[in-house]
């Protein structure tokens, strides 16, 4: 790590990394807790579509890659909400379409094979000063919409209808969630890349799901392991000369699997908690509803 810290380039990855490690697994708590796992593999094919308009104007690929993956994101949406029963293909298509337009206008903006290579699977190590300042500036956004409306978007994970009975605004909810989604993918991708972030939102989460109960608890562990595999893969990329992205994402899969491993006594004490006393049903009435307050409650502060 001390020689690591010797070169400038790898300082700025180290920062990059501690803040993708952080808001890529909060973010994804809340997909994992919706069951959108795969909103943000979507996007990435989306966003890549943004970054080949920015090569063709000669304007920022990133700048391009977030407004067309935050109106992407918006669509998905839109389609999912109000197309249930066609909704898969027309996100299938979307998301193949934002990949094959982006390969297409990254050609003919003069995109070579290997800057289009280090947006699909990240290029942390080439990232400016720059860059790491709008990283910051979204990433600090992305928290900061955590922290202000994680109570309402904890409700609206857990139970859409009810969210919708306290009067919650569903519609403008269910759109900041992939907003903040599409942020994130744009926060991550010079680092782990566009085919790959979606790993580190939903692995960690994944992971900390063995560990934890609550839903503050799982989003807190799963942004520890989100920094812990970043920093560590970083490191073992430099040491190793391996490539940063898919070393980061590996990682994550490993502790993934010594958590479902070490998880399992966890889960044991649980069970037999519950069969000696703890009745944890639905059937329980009023119990569940209150936990849920109570789990609103605690993240909302």
């Amino acid at each position: 790590m001390n020689g690591m810290l010797h070169y400038e380039f790898m300082r700025i990855a180290l920062v990059m990394a501690v803040l993708i490690g952080l808001t890529a697994p909060a973010v994804g708590t809340f997909l994992v807790q919706r069951r959108l796992s795969l909103l943000g593999d979507g996007i990435g094919h989306i966003a890549l579509t943004g970054i080949g308009l920015g090569l063709l104007t000669s304007t920022s690929p990133v700048l391009g890659a977030l407004v067309v993956s935050v109106l992407g994101a918006v669509a998905i949406e839109v389609v999912r909400a109000r197309s249930r029963s066609g909704a898969d293909v027309a996100l299938a298509l979307l998301f193949y379409g934002g990949l094959a337009g982006g390969v297409i206008l990254t050609s003919a903006g003069g995109g070579s094979g290997a800057s289009l290579q280090s947006y699909l699977f990240g290029s942390i190590t080439s990232v400016t000063t720059t860059d790491l300042y709008v990283v910051a500036g979204l990433a600090a956004t992305v928290l900061a919409i955590i922290a202000l409306f994680g109570r309402e978007l904890f409700l609206l994970c857990q139970d859409e209808e009810v969210a919708r009975a306290a009067g919650l605004p569903v519609r403008f909810l269910s759109v900041l969630i992939a907003a903040t989604a599409a942020v994130t993918i744009v926060i991550a991708m010079r680092a782990i890349g566009l085919l790959l972030v979606s790993a580190l939102m939903i692995v960690p989460v994944a992971a900390a799901q063995q560990l934890t109960r609550g839903f503050r608890g799982t989003m807190l562990a799963a942004m520890a392991i989100g920094v812990l595999s970043a920093v560590a893969g970083l490191a073992g990329s430099f040491q190793y000369d391996l490539p940063p992205g898919p070393s980061i994402v590996l990682l994550a899969l490993a502790v993934f699997v010594v958590a479902v491993a070490g998880g399992t006594p966890v889960r044991r004490r649980r069970a037999r908690a519950d069969t000696a006393g703890e009745d944890l049903s639905p059937a329980s009435g009023p119990g569940v509803e209150t936990r849920v307050d109570a789990e609103a409650e605690v993240l909302g502060g």
